[in-house]
C-alpha cells in the first residue's frame, strides 16, 4: 500500500460455511493485508470447534486480530468492538498494511461502514439481572414486542430471537432516559471501505453446514463444552449463546439426545444463514458480489487493486 491508501479498509462479508476464512487468507498474502475478525463468537478463548474459528495453522499464515482476546463471561459490547477495532485498523495502517476485515456479524460490518455513533453505556449490572429474568419469563418474542412499544426504530434493527441484544438496548434506555435509536446517530465513516460479497446457493450452503456440523462433534465439540462447564462457564451467558453451545450443554445435563442436539443446531444454523442474508442483501450497491463456484481470488485481486490504485 502507497501513502494514498493508508485510509482504505477491505471488508470481507458472506455467510456462515460460505467460504470466508480460507479465501480471506489468501487475500491478506497477496494484497500485503492482515485480518481483523468481525464475528462475535470468535472473541472468546476456549470456544474454538463450536464456533468453526480458524485452525492455529490457519492462523500462523497471516496475522489476525481479535481472536480469542476475553474469557466466555467477559461482556463485549458493541462500543467496546467500536473502539478495538478502531484501534487495530489504524496500527495496520500504520504499518503500511491493508486491514482486511472479515466475517458474518452484520451489525459489527454495517455499524462500521455507516458510520455508527455508538453509545459507550457501561453496563447495569443490577438491571440486566432483571431484564434477563423477565426475558426468561415471558420470551425473546415478547421482550422484543416490549421493545417495539418504546423504540419501534431500535426493535426494527433487532433480530427478535436474540435475546442479548433486546435486553442490551433496553439497559440502554433505562439507563440513559433516552431512545436507543436517538443514541445511535451515523457519522461520516473515517476509513474508505470496499466490501466484497462472497455467495454460492441456499442448497450449497445448507450442505457446507450439515456438514461442518458433523465434522465438528467428530473434532470434539462435546468434549469442548463439556471442558467450559468444568470452568464454571454457564450455557446462560452471553457467549454461549453461540449455535450449539447450549444445546451440547443440555445434552451433557441430559436434557436432549446427541442427535437432538445436532438436528437442533442445524436447524438454528440454517436459519441464521437467512438472517445474515438480511445483512447483506444481493441488492446491496455497497456489496461487490462474488460467486464461489468457480474460485473468485483473482477477479477479486483485481477488483481490489482497481480500487486501492482509485481508478
Amino acid at each position: 500500500m502507497n501513502s494514498k491508501n493508508r485510509s482504505h479498509v477491505l471488508i470481507v462479508v458472506g455467510s456462515t460455511a460460505v467460504g470466508k476464512t480460507d479465501l480471506s487468507i489468501e487475500l491478506a498474502k497477496s494484497l500485503n493485508g492482515e485480518i481483523i475478525s468481525a464475528d462475535s463468537r470468535l472473541l472468546y478463548r476456549g470456544m474454538d470447534i463450536g464456533t468453526a474459528k480458524p485452525t492455529r495453522e490457519l492462523l500462523d499464515q497471516v496475522r489476525h486480530h481479535l481472536i480469542d482476546v476475553a474469557e466466555p463471561n467477559e461482556m463485549w459490547s458493541l462500543a467496546h468492538y467500536h473502539k478495538m477495532v478502531q484501534l487495530t485498523m489504524n496500527d495496520i495502517l500504520y504499518r503500511g498494511k491493508l486491514p482486511i476485515l472479515v466475517g458474518g456479524t452484520g451489525q459489527y460490518i454495517r455499524s462500521l461502514t455507516e458510520g455508527w455513533e455508538v453509545p459507550a453505556v457501561f453496563p447495569n449490572d443490577e438491571l440486566r439481572t432483571v431484564l434477563e429474568d423477565w426475558g426468561k419469563q415471558i420470551g425473546p418474542i415478547e421482550l422484543h414486542k416490549k421493545l417495539a412499544m418504546i423504540d419501534l426504530e431500535a426493535a426494527k434493527k433487532n433480530d427478535a430471537q436474540n435475546l442479548r441484544r433486546t435486553i442490551r438496548a433496553l439497559e440502554v434506555i433505562f439507563t440513559t432516559g433516552l431512545r436507543f435509536s436517538e443514541l445511535r446517530q451515523k457519522t461520516k465513516p473515517q476509513y474508505a471501505y470496499k466490501v466484497i460479497g462472497l455467495t454460492r446457493t441456499r442448497e450449497e450452503l445448507f450442505n457446507r453446514v450439515d456438514e461442518r456440523i458433523d465434522k465438528m462433534f467428530d473434532d470434539g465439540f462435546v468434549e469442548e463444552v463439556e471442558k467450559l462447564m468444568k470452568k464454571g462457564y454457564s450455557r446462560d451467558l452471553p457467549s454461549m449463546s453461540a449455535i450449539g453451545y447450549c444445546e451440547v450443554a443440555q445434552f451433557l445435563e441430559g436434557i436432549i439426545t446427541l442427535e437432538e442436539a445436532k438436528e437442533i443446531m442445524k436447524k438454528k444454523t440454517r436459519q441464521f444463514v437467512r438472517r445474515q442474508a438480511n445483512w447483506f442483501k444481493q441488492s446491496d450497491p455497497n456489496i461487490d458480489w462474488f460467486e464461489m463456484e468457480p474460485n473468485p481470488l483473482e477477479r477479486i485481486q483485481s477488483s481490489v487493486n482497481t480500487w486501492l490504485a482509485g481508478e
